[in-house]
């Protein structure tokens, strides 16, 4: 940032993976993992705020007027490979964890939107958190799929500055914030907050005041599952996708959310 003009750079990329261990065959299964495997990797999801805000705080020194953006071009889950697959391929399954995992990520990069202004998941069919598995002539939507699908209205729309608080994820490892969010206003009026519970057995209850916006309806969609281990496979492709949520409700200027275990949440105002 210091020693290359800014006129020579447009970005700058940053990958971050949320891997348990980075030595061969010990990253653990993409659907067998156990509790405290799925705390690390949500931990490691997590940091990505911590990552951004601080190689944020280098580039605003040198780059105020934010210009040059801050480009986060590999992220998602790695585990191993699915069990008689080519180590090579990176192929692993894609589960609950992978869900809360992506719309967790996606709201970091939702409140630093100023700065990130590119984000992708490092592949997109077969290979680590992919959005579509195949086999053969068949075809399969993973959960993080249907996530970056429900998330698509925040494309092309206003950022909204919100704050949440929640129970923490508690575990005998530590701690984490149970709840994200972000919250946009497209071009036709219409806001959309997204909220993600990464607790596999509680529920969180939430309150958003709304300060002034006015609802005239409210609507939503949920992507969860009984367990975070639950994914889709080529013998049942929709074991796991968005359905209606009827979990929220507006009171006044308060909107109220009661978020289930391992769940992705959009809510349209």
């Amino acid at each position: 940032m210091k020693n290359i003009p800014g006129s020579m750079m447009e970005g700058i990329a940053m990958h971050h993976y949320s891997v348990l261990s980075w030595g061969d065959g010990k990253k653990g299964s993409a659907t067998e993992f156990t509790d405290q495997e799925y705390f690390k990797t949500m931990k490691q999801a997590l940091l990505m705020d911590e990552l951004i805000e601080k190689h944020s705080a280098v580039m605003d020194k040198y780059d105020p007027e934010k210009k040059i953006a801050l480009v986060v071009d590999e992220w998602g889950g790695w585990y191993n490979v699915e069990p008689g697959t080519n180590p090579g391929f990176l192929y692993q399954q894609n589960t609950m964890r992978d869900a809360v995992l992506a719309g967790a990520t996606l709201n970091i990069f939702h409140k630093h939107c100023e700065r990130v202004r590119m984000a992708n998941l490092a592949q997109a069919i077969n290979v680590l958190q992919a959005v579509i598995l195949t086999k053969g002539d068949k075809l399969l939507l993973t959960p993080t799929y249907h996530v970056l699908e429900m998330y698509n209205v925040h494309q092309d729309a206003t950022m909204l500055p919100v704050d949440v608080k929640s129970d923490d994820f508690t575990t005998a490892d530590g701690k984490l914030p149970a709840v994200s969010v972000s919250a946009s206003r497209d071009k036709a009026g219409k806001v959309h907050i997204s909220l993600v519970n990464i607790d596999p057995t509680k529920p969180q209850a939430i309150s958003v005041a709304l300060k002034g916006l006015k609802a005239a309806g409210l609507t939503g969609r949920i992507l969860t599952s009984a367990n975070v281990h639950d994914h889709n496979t080529f013998e049942n492709l929709t074991k796991i996708k968005p359905v209606s949520f009827n979990g929220a409700k507006v009171e006044g200027d308060n909107l109220s959310v009661t978020l289930p275990p391992v769940s992705v949440v959009v809510l349209e105002l």
